[in-house]
C-alpha cells in the first residue's frame, strides 16, 4: 500500500457517479422521447452513443492520468461532464441532446477509469480484489439512488430537472475532489509508447476475455436500463413506479458483493467465482425471458445483478495484474475495449427491445469466455506476485 492512501468514501462516490448519473437519467427516457417527438428506440440511442463515447473518455483519462497525474485528470473530467449537462439543458434539437450526451459521457468516464487506477496504485493482489468487492457493494446502492431520484425529478420537472441535478452533483464532486483527493501516481510509472502497449495487450488473450466478460456483465445492467423503462410503461407503470425497481437491483447487487467478499476471505479461486457467477446469470436471464411481460421479472433480475456483484470485482482485480507499471494507460486501453463492445451491444439491444433475449445472449457469451479463462494461468498466487 502506498503512503498516500486515498479516502475510500470519496473514491466510492467518484466510482459510483457514472452509474448513479446514468440511472438518474434512465426514468427520463420516455419523457425525453415525448419532448423531442422521437421513438423509443431513437431515445435509447442516447445510451448507445453514451457508452461508445464513454469508451473514448476512458481512453483519454486513463492515458492522461499517467501524464499529468490522477488528481488533475479527475478534475478536468468532472468539469467536462458539467459542460455536457449544461448543453443538454439548453438543447432545442435532439441532435444537440446526442452531442451533449457524448460530452457528458467522455467526462463521466473519469470516475470509472481513474478511480480504478487509484485503487491499483494503492492496493494489489488479493487485497485489490477485496477493495473492488467493497466498492461493488457501495455501487450496489446506485440503482436505488439513481432510479428513485430520477423518477421524482422526471415526474416533477421532466428531463430538464434530471440534467440540472446531474450538473449540480458533478459540481459538488468537483469541489470535493479539489479539496480531498491526493495524488497517487507512482514515481515509477513508465511512459511506454501507447502503440507498443496496445500491441502487447492485443496479443494477450487474457485481456480480450476479461474485456468481453466486463462488457457482457455491464450489458446485463444497462440492457435493463435501456429497455425496461419502455416495458414498464407498456405495462402501465409510471416513472416513479419504475424507479422502485432499483430496490430489487440494489438488493441483488449488494448480496452479490457481500457474498463475494465472504468467499474472498476464504481464499476462493477468482476464476471459479467468475464461472459460478456466469451460471447464476444465465439462470436469472432465462427467468427474465419467461416473465418478460410481468412485474415479477424483477425476481430473476435480482439473480442477474447478484451474479454481476460476484463477477465484476474479480474480473477487474485480475484483468491488469501484469500491467501494474503502466496501470493508467493499460486501464485506458482495457476500458476502450469493453466500453466499445458495450456501446455496440446496447445499440443492437435497443433495436430489438427484447430484455430477455439480450440477457440470455450476454450470459452465453460470458459463460464461454469464463470457461476458457479457467484454463489460463490466472490465480490468486500469480496476483500476489
Amino acid at each position: 500500500m502506498k503512503k498516500q492512501t486515498p479516502s475510500l468514501w470519496l473514491l466510492s462516490a467518484l466510482m459510483m457517479f457514472p452509474q448513479v448519473a446514468e440511472t438518474i437519467y434512465i426514468p427520463a427516457l420516455p419523457n425525453l422521447a415525448n419532448a423531442f417527438g422521437v421513438s423509443s428506440d431513437t431515445a435509447s440511442l442516447t445510451l448507445s452513443v453514451y457508452f461508445s463515447s464513454f469508451a473514448i473518455g476512458v481512453f483519454i483519462w486513463g492515458r492522461l492520468c499517467d501524464v499529468i497525474g490522477r488528481r488533475k485528470a479527475m478534475l478536468v473530467g468532472l468539469l467536462t461532464y458539467s459542460v455536457g449537462c449544461a448543453l443538454a439543458i439548453v438543447a432545442k434539437d435532439f441532435s444537440i441532446i446526442l452531442l451533449a450526451r457524448v460530452i457528458a459521457a467522455i467526462g463521466a468516464a473519469v470516475g470509472s477509469v481513474i478511480g480504478q487506477t487509484i485503487l491499483r496504485d494503492a492496493f494489489e493482489g488479493h487485497a485489490l480484489a477485496k477493495v473492488f468487492s467493497i466498492m461493488g457493494m457501495a455501487v450496489a446502492i446506485s440503482p436505488v439512488v439513481g432510479l428513485l431520484v430520477g423518477g421524482v425529478l422526471t415526474t416533477h420537472w421532466g428531463y430538464l430537472g434530471v440534467f440540472l441535478a446531474l450538473m449540480i452533483s458533478a459540481g459538488i464532486l468537483l469541489g470535493s475532489t479539489f479539496m480531498r483527493l491526493p495524488e497517487t501516481k507512482p514515481a515509477s510509472t513508465q511512459h511506454v509508447p501507447l502503440f507498443q502497449l496496445a500491441i502487447r495487450m492485443t496479443k494477450d488473450i487474457g485481456v480480450w476475455r476479461n474485456a468481453i466478460l466486463i462488457a457482457m456483465f455491464n450489458l446485463l445492467l444497462f440492457g435493463f436500463y435501456a429497455i425496461a423503462p419502455f416495458s414498464f410503461e407498456r405495462m402501465g407503470y409510471s416513472s416513479i413506479e419504475f424507479s422502485y425497481s432499483g430496490f430489487a437491483l440494489a438488493a441483488g447487487s449488494f448480496a452479490g458483493g457481500l457474498l463475494n467478499k465472504l468467499l474472498l476471505q476464504r481464499h476462493q479461486n477468482l476464476n471459479r467465482l467468475v464461472t459460478v457467477a456466469c451460471a447464476v446469470m444465465l439462470i436469472g436471464s432465462i427467468g427474465v425471458w419467461i416473465l418478460s411481460d410481468s412485474i415479477w421479472l424483477l425476481a430473476p433480475m435480482m439473480l442477474v445483478v447478484m451474479a454481476n456483484g460476484i463477477a465484476i470485482p474479480n474480473v477487474l482485480g485480475r484483468a491488469l495484474a501484469n500491467y501494474r507499471d503502466v496501470a493508467g494507460s493499460a486501464g485506458a486501453l482495457l476500458g476502450l475495449m469493453y466500453y466499445l463492445m458495450l456501446g455496440a451491444a446496447l445499440g443492437i439491444a435497443g433495436e430489438f427491445q427484447h430484455l430477455g433475449g439480450t440477457l440470455i445472449g450476454a450470459s452465453l457469451v460470458a459463460m464461454v469466455c469464463s470457461l476458457h479463462t479457467t484454463k489460463l494461468k490466472y490465480n490468486v498466487l500469480s496476483l500476489a506476485k
